[in-house]
C-alpha cells in the first residue's frame, strides 16, 4: 500500500514522495509502544515530583533540577504523543495545522529542556562533590531556582530559531510534527552545536570529574585517608549518571544522523535508511519514561518514597471501594 501524502503542509519538500506504509502489525507495535511510554511517563514522572515534594529528604536543590528535568519529560506524554498515537492508527495527520505546529513546539521544547536540565544537573553534581565547600552558598533554594529559570529560558530561545525558520513540519516517516533537519542545513548546524554538542561536552567533563575522584577518593581510604565522600552524594551521582546514559543510548540513534547531516558538505549529505530514522525515533521518545524507574532502582530514598505512595494509593482504593 502507498501513502498519498497529500496532507503534508506546504514546504516539506522532502516529504512528498510517496511513502510505503508500515503493515498493521508494525503499526500496531508502534502504536503500543507509544501508549505504553504515555503511560509510563506520566505515572513515573507524576511519581517522582511528589515523591521529592513529599520526602524531605529528597527536598534539595540538586532534585529541583530532577523535577524540572521531569516536566520535561511530562510535557511530550501530555499532548505530543496522544497526537502521534492517533495519527499511528489512522496512518495520516488529520489535527490540523495549528496542532501540528504546536505538537513540534512541544516536542522541541522537551527535548532541548531535556538536554539542558541534564547539563544542569551535572553540573549540579560536579560543584557538590568536587566544589563541596562553595556548593552551599552557590546552590541555595533561591539561587537554584533562578537557574531552573535560566535553562528553561535557554531552551526557549534555542526552539524560537525553528519556529521562525519553518524548521517545525509534519514528518509521515514517523507520523508527528517534529523538526526537519534538511529544512534550514545552515540552522540545523547553529542549534546542533548548541542544544547537542556544548551540553554534552559539559556533561561528559562534569562527569568525568567526578568518577576520576571518587576513584581517588576509594584508593585514599584503602590506605586509611581521612577524605571520603558521603554516600548519599554518590549514590544521587550514581543515579544521575545512570539517567544521563540512558538519555544518550536512547537519543543516540536520532542525534548522531543529526550531527552527521548537519556538517555534512552540501549536496554531500549521506542519504539514511527512513528505517534507521523511525527506529531513532521512537528510542528517543521512549527515554521519556524511564528516568522514573531509574531513580526507583538506584536511589533508595526515591524507591520508599514510592513504596509510601503505592500504599497511601492503595488505601485510597480500599476506601473508595
Amino acid at each position: 500500500m502507498i501513502e498519498n501524502c497529500s496532507h503534508c503542509w506546504e514546504g516539506d519538500t522532502n516529504h512528498t514522495k510517496l511513502l510505503t506504509y508500515p503493515t498493521k502489525a508494525e503499526t500496531l507495535f508502534q502504536a503500543s509502544v507509544m501508549i505504553f511510554t504515555t503511560l509510563m511517563d506520566i505515572f513515573g514522572n507524576a511519581l517522582v515530583i511528589l515523591s521529592i515534594i513529599q520526602n524531605k529528604q529528597l527536598r534539595n536543590a540538586g532534585n529541583i533540577f530532577v523535577i524540572s528535568l521531569a516536566v520535561a519529560d511530562l510535557m511530550v506524554a501530555l499532548h505530543p504523543y496522544p497526537l502521534l498515537v492517533v495519527a499511528l492508527l489512522q496512518k495520516q495527520w488529520t489535527m490540523g495545522m495549528l496542532q501540528c505546529q504546536l505538537a513540534a513546539i512541544i516536542q522541541g521544547l522537551s527535548f532541548i529542556g531535556s538536554i539542558y536540565n541534564i547539563m544542569a544537573i551535572a553540573i549540579n553534581r560536579y560543584c557538590c562533590i568536587c566544589h563541596s565547600q562553595v556548593y552551599d552558598k552557590l546552590y541555595s533554594m533561591k539561587n537554584t531556582y533562578y537557574l531552573v529559570i535560566l535553562t528553561w529560558a535557554l531552551s526557549i530561545a534555542l526552539v524560537l530559531p525553528m519556529i521562525l525558520v519553518g524548521a517545525l513540519q509534519y514528518d509521515p516517516r514517523v507520523y508527528s510534527c517534529t523538526f526537519i533537519f534538511t529544512a534550514n542545513p545552515f540552522l540545523t548546524s547553529v542549534l546542533t552545536v548548541l542544544h547537542f554538542i556544548i551540553p554534552l561536552t559539559i556533561v561528559i567533563f562534569c562527569y568525568t570529574r567526578i568518577w576520576i575522584l571518587v576513584i581517588q577518593v576509594k584508593y585514599r581510604v584503602r590506605h586509611k585517608s581521612k577524605q571520603k565522600l558521603k554516600s548519599n552524594e554518590v549514590r544521587h551521582f550514581l543515579t544521575m549518571f545512570a539517567a544521563f546514559v540512558l538519555f544518550a543510548i536512547c537519543w543516540g540513534p536520532y542525534s548522531i544522523p543529526s550531527l552527521i547531516l548537519a556538517f555534512s558538505p552540501i549536496g554531500k549529505a549521506p542519504i539514511l535508511s527512513d528505517e534507521l530514522f523511525v527506529v531513532g525515533f521512537f528510542m528517543a521518545y521512549f527515554n521519556s519514561c524511564l528516568n522514573g524507574i531509574v531513580y526507583g532502582i538506584c536511589n533508595p530514598n526515591f524507591r520508599q518514597q514510592y513504596k509510601s505512595v503505592f500504599l497511601y494509593l492503595y488505601s485510597l482504593i480500599l476506601k473508595i471501594f
